[in-house]
């Protein structure tokens, strides 16, 4: 029997950007961004509120004042780096932990903490080309390709932006989403948030592939994977991305590589299913202290300035908290509230029983 020749018809290759070593220190030439320091330091900046922010959310859950919420504990380099890169006409298609991003479009923090209150609305927007505040899986990235193409169809120079987390990349709605992108070239960016845990399962169980970036080979759009927690990667990296999408170059994939260093929300209990060495590890690499190190080692950064910025974000979410707790309770009849334009009489019959009490 004559050996079989088999040709190769396709090679493809998955590149890693990081610029900024766990310690801080540069594994490699650095790009223009490493030294415009004015921006790092707003970007290092907004970092430390979201994470004064989110102690204080927590701690509000934990003392009865506020539902389930969903803390950002490790990713906030990801959101922060997306939200100033944006541009105010593009738009989001948000999971769940996306609050960074989020606020810099014009959410205020009682929005957040509204919704995670209970008030699930969802109308608090303050971006009016950004979807409604929802918990999706992957469902709105197939809601940012029908927006992606309605942008196309009218020839505009805007991007759509969908995140989500490695969890949902298992989802059959990220994969269509991805099959339409490519196939019609869409405007739109694919960022998933690879923090290691869908709720209790590790990245590892949840998919064979070696990245989740390389899923996206198949649709026909390129990806790469950036480390999330390295702020001058995620800027490099997202930028092109954005810009090589409302140049009308069509999709691309970023995997964020960070890692959730809280419960996955705090209803959970984590201890239950991931080691304190793998969290200790974890922290080792985390975000905030990453920039805070490069900066300090290119004397842009201090210990006096350091605790007068700890002292201003405190002081700046208790203000932001007294206008949440000064807003008024929803009523039960919210819940019928933008989802038809004219409720269904099997709904219609249900208001009005709510409403008389």
């Amino acid at each position: 029997m004559s050996e079989v020749i088999k040709s190769t018809v396709a090679e493809f290759n998955i590149t890693y950007t990081q610029f900024l070593d766990e310690s801080g220190k540069p594994s490699q030439d650095l790009p223009s961004i490493a030294k415009d320091f004015d921006k790092l330091i707003k970007l290092y900046r907004f970092m430390v509120f979201l994470r004064a922010f989110d102690t204080k959310a927590i701690n509000l859950q934990r003392t009865g004042k506020l539902g389930t919420y969903a803390a950002i504990l490790g990713q906030e380099a990801v959101g922060t780096v997306i939200g100033e890169l944006m541009q105010k006409e593009d738009i989001l298609a948000p999971a769940y932990r996306e609050y960074g991003i989020q606020l810099q479009r014009g959410m205020k923090i009682q929005d957040i903490l509204n919704f995670w209150g209970g008030d699930e609305r969802g109308n608090n927007f303050a971006n009016p080309h950004d979807f409604s505040m929802c918990v999706p899986i992957a469902s709105q990235c197939l809601h940012a390709a029908g927006a992606a193409k309605a942008v196309q169809i009218r020839k505009e120079k805007r991007v759509v932006v969908a995140v989500c987390g490695d969890g949902a990349t298992s989802e059959g709605d990220f994969y269509e989403a991805m099959n339409v992108a490519g196939t019609w070239k869409l405007p739109l960016v694919f960022i998933v948030c690879n923090n290691q845990w869908a709720i209790s399962v590790p990245r590892h169980v949840q998919s064979a592939a070696g990245t989740l970036a390389q899923k996206a080979i198949a649709a026909g759009i390129p990806s790469e994977q950036v480390d999330g927690n390295d702020v001058i990667a995620m800027h490099e990296v997202v930028e092109q991305a954005l810009d090589r999408a409302r140049n009308g170059d069509g999709p691309y994939v970023i995997e964020a590589i960070t890692y959730r260093l809280h419960d996955h929300t705090t209803a959970d209990d984590a201890t239950r299913y991931r080691s304190q060495e793998e969290v200790d590890q974890a922290w080792q690499r985390e975000p905030i202290k990453r920039i805070h190190n490069y900066l300090v080692a290119n004397n842009k950064w201090n210990d006096d300035l350091e605790t007068k910025l700890q002292e201003e974000m405190k002081a700046h979410v208790a203000e932001e908290l007294e206008g949440y707790f000064n807003m008024p309770k929803p009523k039960a009849t919210d819940m019928f509230e933008h989802m038809y334009e004219t409720l269904p009489d099997a709904l219609l019959e249900q208001y009005e029983i709510v409403s008389q009490g």
